[in-house]
Parts: C-alpha cells; sequence; structure tokens
C-alpha cells in the first residue's frame, strides 16, 4: 500500500533512505569522508521534517503492513517540471515491483499536480539504476 507520510513516519523514511542508498554506497566505495554529502549519509530527520513541513513536498511511503520498506517525494519545480527524490526501498524488498509502483504512483501524483515532466538525479556510476530508469522511459 502506498500512502502520504506523516511527521511521525519521518524518523522510519530516514532510516529506509540510509539502508538504501547505503547499498549504493559500499559498492561504489562512498564513505562520509569522501562524499558527506551523499543520500546514504546526509539524510537526517529535520531535512525530511523541513521538506514535508516547510517546502510541502508530497512525500509518499510503501508500507508492507505497519511498516515502511519504500519512499519517495516529489519536488514541484518551476515549468510545470518536477523532481523525483530519493526513490528507495529497502534491499531485502528489492525486485518484487515495489519501486515501479512507486514510480507510476509519481507519475499520477506529478500528473494530479499539473507537472508535465519529472526530472531525477542519479549517480552514474550505478549502470543497474540507470538501466532501470531508462526500461521506464528515462
Amino acid at each position: 500500500m502506498i500512502r502520504e507520510i506523516q511527521q511521525n513516519d519521518i524518523k522510519e523514511c530516514v532510516a529506509v533512505i540510509r539502508a538504501s542508498f547505503q547499498t549504493v554506497a559500499d559498492e561504489l566505495g562512498f564513505t562520509i569522508e569522501n562524499a558527506p554529502r551523499f543520500t546514504a549519509f546526509a539524510t537526517t530527520e529535520d531535512r525530511l521534517a523541513w521538506q514535508l513541513n516547510e517546502e510541502h513536498r508530497p512525500i509518499f511511503a510503501y508500507c508492507d503492513g505497519d511498516a515502511i520498506v519504500g519512499y519517495y517525494s516529489l519536488l514541484l519545480q518551476d515549468d510545470n517540471q518536477c523532481e523525483l527524490n530519493n526513490l528507495a526501498i529497502l534491499p531485502a524488498y528489492r525486485h518484487k515491483g515495489i519501486g515501479e509502483a512507486l514510480l507510476q504512483h509519481a507519475y499520477k501524483t506529478a500528473a494530479e499536480l499539473g507537472c508535465n515532466k519529472i526530472n531525477i538525479g542519479i549517480v552514474e556510476e550505478n549502470q543497474v539504476l540507470r538501466k532501470w530508469y531508462e526500461s521506464l522511459g528515462f
């Protein structure tokens, strides 16, 4: 089930984002010392709370029962565009269609918000992720 997150979900969302992006960090040799701004290290409860409460970003979680196992947010931009941020799936839940379900949800949400283009940013060296996004139209 995909649902919009609330303030009390932030701690769990941070854990999902960090764990998800840590696998990329490990694979590519990123550490807090050589890449302190990488998502696995830079995501904090304060940052997510600011995005939710001050930026008013649409933020959604994929839940397995009561547990949050996936996450994404949209940053609204100029010219009817938005940016997909931190699409994250806990490693144990990957390859089960959750990422694609969240991406389809993001498309629908973006369209409802009047966005006609979604921008993404990925680590170019992550060829598996790049191919996945390209297979879905990016």
